[in-house]
C-alpha cells in the first residue's frame, strides 16, 4: 500500500512540477530572450555538476533512512547521521557560493560565446545562479531524508507548491517587474531559501526525537563511508556522462544556439519524470525485502517495477520522438524554432529512454549496496564517450553528441544489464528484457509509427493537438495492452472504483 501511495503522490507531485518548469518556457524566450534562456540551460548544467560534490551524501541519506523504517537502525544512530551530513552539506554550500562567484568573470568573457547580452549581465547572472544551486543543494539532503522516510506525499506537495511559486513568480517577475535574467535568478534564489526551511523542519518532524539530539559523528560517517564512496564515484562518472555533452556545447556554440539546444534537453529530460516516480517509491521497498530476505516477493516487484518504466516511459518517449516536430509547433508556436529542434528532441528522447530502462536495475544494486558495478560501467563508459564527444562536437555539432548519447545508454542496457545479472537476480535476465521490458516498447513503437504515417502535420494548430493526444492515448493503451504485470494491479483498482460507485449509486 505505501508503494502505491507514494507512487501516485510521486506522479502527480513531479509531474505538476515539471508541468511548471516547461509550460513557461516559451514566455521566459520571450520576454529575455533565447540567449538569456542560454543562461538557464547553462543553470541547469551547472546545479547537475555540483552534484559531483554530494560525496554521496543523498543517496546515503536515502538508503538509511529507509533502513531506519525497517528497523536496522536507532533513532539517536539516524539523528546523528542526519546531523553529521548536515555539516558537510553546510561546508559543500559555502564553497558552491563563493566557488561560482569568483569564476563568474572568467565564465562570462573567457567560456562563454555571448552575443547581444553584456558581459556585466552575464557575469551577475552566473554570480546569482552559484547562490541559488547552493541552496538547491542544500534542499536535496533533506528531499533524500523525506524519500527514504516514505514520506514522499508530504515531499510532493511541498515541491509542488514549491515548483508553482518559482514558475508563476518567475513569469510575473519578467513580465511586470523587469524583464531581465538576474531578476530571473533572484526570485529561484528567494524560492529556495523558503523550501530550505520548510523540507528541513518537516524532516526533523518525521523522526522521532531520541534519548537526545543529534550531534555530529565520525563514527556515523565511517559506518556509511563505503556505499556513499561507491556513490560519489557513480556520481561523478554519471556526471561526466550525462554532462560532458552541454559543457562543451556551452564553450562551442554561440549563446543562441546553445538556448536551442538546451530547449531540446529539457523536453527530453521532462521524460524521467515518468521515472523518478516509479524509482522513487520502489526503492525503499527493495531495501526493506532484500534486508528480510524476503527474495520471492523483491523478483515479484522488480519485475512489476520494470515494466511500469517500459509501459509510462517507454509510450511517452516513442511518440515524443515520432511527434517531436508537432509537439514543438503547438508548444512554441513558432515554426522555424520547432523545426530546427526537432532533430534534437527526437535523438536526445531515444537516449533517455534508453537510460531510463535500467533505472530499476539500478535501484535494485542500490538496494543490495552494491555501487561497484556502477562505478566500473560508468569508467569504462568515460573513457570511451569523452573522447567520442570531443571529436563529434566540433565537426557534427549537437546532433552528433546527441548520437553520443544514444549510443552510450545502448550499451549501457545491452551490456551493463548483463554484468548486474551475473550476480544479483541471476535466473531473471532473459525474462527482464524479453518479458517484462520489451512488449511493451514494440507495442508502443508499432502503434505510434502507424499513426504518425495516418496523421501528417497539419496547418491547424487545434488538429495537431488533437492528433497528438489520440497519438498519446492509442499508444499508451497498447502499450498497457502488452504488460501483463500490470494486469493484476489494475483490474484491482477498476473493482474499488466500481465498488465505490455501486455504493454510492
Amino acid at each position: 500500500m505505501a508503494v502505491k501511495r507514494n507512487l501516485i503522490a510521486n506522479y502527480v507531485g513531479q509531474g505538476w512540477t515539471a508541468l511548471m518548469g516547461l509550460v513557461f518556457i516559451p514566455l521566459y524566450i520571450k520576454y529575455i530572450g533565447i540567449e538569456a534562456y542560454g543562461l538557464i540551460g547553462l543553470f541547469a548544467v551547472l546545479q547537475s555538476s555540483l552534484t559531483v560534490l554530494d560525496m554521496g551524501m543523498r543517496p546515503t541519506l536515502n538508503r538509511e533512512m529507509a533502513r531506519f523504517t525497517g528497523g536496522r537502525r536507532t533513532a539517536d544512530s539516524i539523528l546523528d547521521l542526519l546531523r553529521s551530513i548536515e555539516f558537510l552539506a553546510m561546508c559543500v554550500v559555502i564553497l558552491i557560493g563563493v566557488g561560482v562567484a569568483h569564476a563568474s568573470v572568467w565564465v562570462a568573457t573567457s567560456w562563454l560565446k555571448t552575443g547581444c547580452l553584456p558581459i556585466s549581465v552575464v557575469a551577475q547572472a552566473i554570480t546569482i545562479m552559484g547562490v541559488v544551486s547552493a541552496l538547491r543543494f542544500a534542499e536535496g539532503i533533506y528531499s533524500s531524508s523525506l524519500i527514504g522516510l516514505q514520506r514522499q506525499v508530504l515531499l510532493n506537495v511541498i515541491n509542488s507548491s514549491m515548483a508553482t511559486l518559482r514558475g508563476l513568480g518567475a513569469v510575473g517577475i519578467v513580465i511586470w517587474v523587469s524583464p531581465t535574467i538576474q531578476a530571473f535568478f533572484l526570485w529561484q534564489g528567494l524560492i529556495s531559501l523558503i523550501s530550505l526551511v520548510i523540507l528541513s523542519v518537516m524532516t526533523y518532524s518525521s523522526l522521532p526525537s531520541g534519548t537526545r539530539g543529534g550531534r555530529f559523528s565520525l563514527s556515523e560517517l565511517r559506518g556509511v563511508s563505503r556505499f556513499a564512496s561507491g556513490m560519489v564515484g557513480i556520481t561523478l562518472l554519471a556526471l561526466m556522462l550525462t554532462q560532458v555533452d552541454k559543457v562543451l556545447l556551452s564553450r562551442l556554440l554561440p549563446l543562441s544556439d546553445y538556448g536551442r539546444y538546451t530547449l531540446a534537453v529539457v523536453v527530453a529530460g521532462a521524460l524521467y519524470i515518468l521515472v523518478y516516480p516509479v524509482s522513487q517509491a520502489f526503492y525503499p521497498r527493495f531495501t526493506q525485502l532484500h534486508a528480510a530476505s524476503k527474495n520471492l516477493g523483491l523478483i515479484q516487484i522488480y519485475h512489476q517495477g520494470s515494466q511500469l518504466v517500459s509501459v509510462l516511459l517507454g509510450s511517452a518517449a516513442i511518440v515524443l520522438m515520432v511527434f517531436s516536430e508537432i509537439f514543438l509547433r503547438l508548444w512554441t508556436h513558432d515554426a522555424e524554432l520547432a523545426h530546427r529542434v526537432a532533430p534534437l528532441l527526437t535523438l536526445l528522447a531515444l537516449g533517455n529512454l534508453l537510460n531510463g530502462l535500467m533505472s530499476i536495475p539500478y535501484q535494485m544494486q542500490l538496494a543490495h549496496g552494491w555501487a561497484g558495478l556502477g562505478v566500473r560501467i560508468n569508467a569504462i563508459a568515460v573513457l570511451v564517450i569523452v573522447p567520442a564527444i570531443l571529436w563529434v562536437t566540433p565537426r557534427y555539432g549537437a546532433e552528433g553528441a546527441a548520437w553520443v548519447w544514444v549510443g552510450l545508454n545502448a550499451g549501457y542496457l545491452l551490456i551493463g544489464a548483463h554484468f548486474m545479472y551475473r550476480r544479483i537476480l541471476t535466473s531473471e535476465k532473459w525474462r527482464w528484457y524479453v518479458r517484462t521490458t520489451l512488449p511493451p516498447l514494440f507495442a508502443a513503437t508499432i502503434t505510434a509509427t502507424t499513426l504518425r504515417w495516418m496523421l501528417p502535420i497539419s496547418e491547424s494548430g487545434f488538429a495537431n493537438a488533437v492528433a497528438l493526444a489520440a497519438a498519446a492515448v492509442i499508444t499508451l493503451i497498447a502499450s498497457v495492452a502488452a504488460a501483463p504485470l500490470l494486469h493484476p494491479p489494475l483490474r484491482s483498482i477498476a473493482a474499488r472504483i466500481l465498488a465505490i460507485n455501486s455504493i454510492r449509486i
